[in-house]
């Protein structure tokens, strides 16, 4: 039967010609379409594996937009309606306090840098694009072209590439495409692999109610007609033909490309990111660790993803497929719940998830190497109560707190502050640009560095500017 549903190499135009000619690169071009489901050979050929020390960078994207002051940036002092419900708990840091729900944080706190002045006032969300673009024209809701902008992951693929040549540079767990920003300009192939497709994952409801039922995995088993075997004489027939066709093309670029289909059907059937993404491979006592909760698995994927080479794994925190589990405006606006109902039950297991994968990575020796981030795309009104909720809190883009850890950067610090009632700025701002810069400079991309778009329009890899976090250095 006809083969009708899109696949991973539709924007390869398999059956239209490059010319007047069927040329060698159409061929190929037939070839890794019929592989369906590979990852992309485009994105190996992009960026030769980068030989710089490995590293990568873990984003735990917290969708919906979590409330600064009920988790990093507590108000003990100010009055239930601004304060919140919950308590507080001393930390590690002497003077710092976060949310009562937190207390391994707390415990651990000096291996993390709090920033309570993240200046997100651009940002919206559904889609989530401006934070995880540092482009302040990444607003979908405003800006019809705001999806072209690529994320920070697919620059970092892009500009400096994976850690390893056989796996892709960004990788995504995705719970809706409004929760991530893609390649937009960069191309097809420098967006996410969603690695949520390729690993055996339980299935949570929009409530986050675990069904007992199983996704993915299915991406990289071969066909049953289709044999590892088959696999390499196929790639070998591609071999041949581009010999007989060598004339057509003298200026070496098939060549270069046979390289990269070999690295590509290397993720197929070598296993490296079908290895990596198999949680039957990681010692039991690791996986009690981490415990069966869908984002606790994700977040021991993503290690092991980190160390079989990719660069950028971004996590989408999210039961709900539309705004974002951490949206909590309120109890009369189901599902996402107020703070007490809807943010207590996701404290506690962003508390767990956090703290084990920092710690996971550190006993391995991959914490220098690796920087976690923890953060949503804006925080939540000061006063509780909005949109004749109990104990709701609105979008709040004035001011947002974060987490960091890791990625050999110097923490035990907190960088900025929060007015009293938690709902401005009071010193060290820090901008979308200056979060990305930062993120450049840890992974030693210039940023001067530019890009093209489809046009050839030269574009900056900070837009807006940015400078880079200085005491993180």
């Amino acid at each position: 039967m006809p083969h009708t549903h899109p696949h991973a190499f539709s924007f390869l135009n398999a059956a239209r010609r490059d010319g007047l000619l069927l040329s060698r690169r159409n061929v190929l071009k037939a070839g890794f379409a019929g592989f369906g489901g590979l990852t992309l050979p485009n994105l190996l050929q992009a960026r030769e594996t980068n030989r710089a020390a490995p590293k990568s960078v873990i984003l735990l994207w917290m969708t919906g937009g979590p409330s600064q002051i009920d988790t990093f940036d507590p108000k003990p002092n100010r009055p239930p309606e601004n304060r919140g419900p919950f308590g507080v708990t001393k930390t590690k840091l002497p003077g710092v306090l976060v949310c009562e729900h937190l207390p391994k944080l707390a415990a651990q706190l000096d291996r993390y840098t709090v920033i309570r002045s993240v200046d997100c006032r651009h940002s919206n969300h559904e889609p989530n694009t401006v934070m995880q673009t540092a482009n302040l024209l990444a607003e979908p809701r405003t800006n019809p072209e705001a999806r072209s902008y690529p994320a920070i992951g697919s620059l970092v693929a892009k500009l400096r590439g994976a850690n390893h040549p056989q796996v892709p540079a960004y990788v995504a767990f995705m719970r809706s495409r409004s929760h991530l920003a893609f390649g937009g300009f960069l191309g097809k192939q420098h967006d996410p692999f969603l690695a949520n497709e390729a690993a055996r994952l339980p299935v949570y409801d929009l409530v986050g109610k675990d069904t007992g039922q199983l996704s993915g995995g299915k991406m990289f088993e071969l066909p049953t007609d289709v044999s590892a075997d088959r696999m390499g004489d196929r790639q070998q027939l591609l071999k041949n033909f581009d010999k007989l066709r060598a004339d057509i093309d003298l200026s070496g670029s098939m060549a270069g490309l046979e390289k990269y289909e070999q690295q590509a059907v290397g993720m197929l059937t070598g296993g490296r990111v079908r290895d990596a993404l198999d949680l039957a491979k990681e010692p039991q006592a690791s996986r009690d660790r981490y415990g069966k909760h869908l984002w606790c698995q994700q977040a021991l994927l993503a290690r092991r993803l980190v160390e079989a080479g990719t660069a950028f794994v971004t996590l989408d925190l999210s039961y709900h497929t539309a705004s974002g589990t951490w949206d909590t405006h309120g109890d009369n606006i189901p599902p996402y719940g107020g703070i007490r109902k809807g943010l207590g039950p996701l404290l506690p297991l962003f508390d767990h998830l956090i703290t084990t994968l920092v710690a996971d990575l550190e006993q391995r020796g991959l914490l220098d190497q690796t920087l976690v981030i923890a953060m949503g795309e804006f925080g939540r009104t000061p006063e509780l109560g909005t949109q004749g909720s109990t104990d709701g809190r609105n979008h709040w883009p004035y001011v947002m707190s974060m987490l960091l850890a890791g990625g050999g950067l110097k923490h035990a610090q907190v960088i900025g502050s929060s007015t009293k009632d938690g709902g401005q700025i009071m010193e060290r701002p820090v901008s979308p640009g200056d979060l990305a810069a930062t993120i450049y400079r840890y992974f030693g991309v210039p940023l001067d560095s530019t890009y093209n778009d489809p046009s050839g329009r030269v574009l900056n890899l900070l837009p807006n500017g940015g400078d880079v976090v200085k005491e993180l250095f």
